[in-house]
């Protein structure tokens, strides 16, 4: 599981990217305050265009690795 725990949900920002290091475990929220959103396209038209820029992968190496 993630170092983010369920506790650290905002509920106020929902998220179903379980790659991202800010993601809550079995909930879909993040754990961050506040997010950035952007785009990739200079005139964006679908929500494909749309990126999160908050998104930061989980690191590849666990805490349950080091048991």
């Amino acid at each position: 599981m993630s170092k983010n725990s369920t506790s650290d949900a905002n509920y106020s920002i929902k998220c179903s990217v379980d790659e991202c290091e800010h993601h809550c475990g079995q909930k879909n929220y993040c754990s961050l305050n506040c997010v950035s959103i952007g785009t990739h396209e200079s005139n964006p038209t679908q929500c494909q265009c749309v990126d999160c820029e908050s998104f930061s992968p989980k690191s590849q190496t666990s805490p349950e690795q080091f048991r």
